[in-house]
């Protein structure tokens, strides 16, 4: 079992990542503050900004518009939902 944190998505303590998910500052705050299952909750999000934006991680533009999303999605006001979508 890994490292307990206080998850900033499931406002509990939880079960850390292993490793930083990401590169450079971000990812550090992401393992320092994000659990497992916090972090699956992102790649949830981030397949569906993906996949109705018709986003591809190899364009720049797209990567950094996924970081910032990421960003808004752990530590501001949440990642914001495409235009016209309602969740199930």
């Amino acid at each position: 079992m890994g490292e307990m944190v206080q998850c900033v998505v499931l406002k509990k303590e939880a079960e850390g990542l292993d490793k930083a998910p990401y590169p450079g500052e971000l990812g550090q705050r992401i393992l320092e503050n994000v659990s497992k299952e916090g972090w699956k909750k992102w790649i949830a999000q981030q397949t569906m900004l993906m996949n109705e934006h018709r986003l591809s991680p190899i364009d720049p533009k797209h990567r950094k518009f996924l970081e910032q999303e990421m960003e808004k999605f752990f530590f501001g006001e949440g990642s914001t939902p495409p235009e016209g979508f309602t969740p199930e």
